[in-house]
């Protein structure tokens, strides 16, 4: 069974089918780069945080 995305790409002409084809697959790109960013976004909160610690600790003892 075709997921649901492509179930109304039946019965169309091409370039309709086409067109539903790219909408999906940029909406789905979209959604993956959405995602990525998010992971990113956190990673560098945790450098920044590790950071701050490691030249708090570096303060402390000089």
């Amino acid at each position: 069974m075709l997921p649901p995305i492509f179930a109304p790409c039946f019965g169309q002409d091409w370039p309709s089918r086409d067109r539903h084809y790219k909408q999906a697959k940029l909406h789905m790109l979209k959604s993956w780069r959405d995602g990525l960013e998010r992971k990113l976004a956190a990673v560098n909160s945790v450098i920044s945080t590790l950071e701050e610690q490691l030249n708090r600790e570096s303060a402390a003892e000089g």
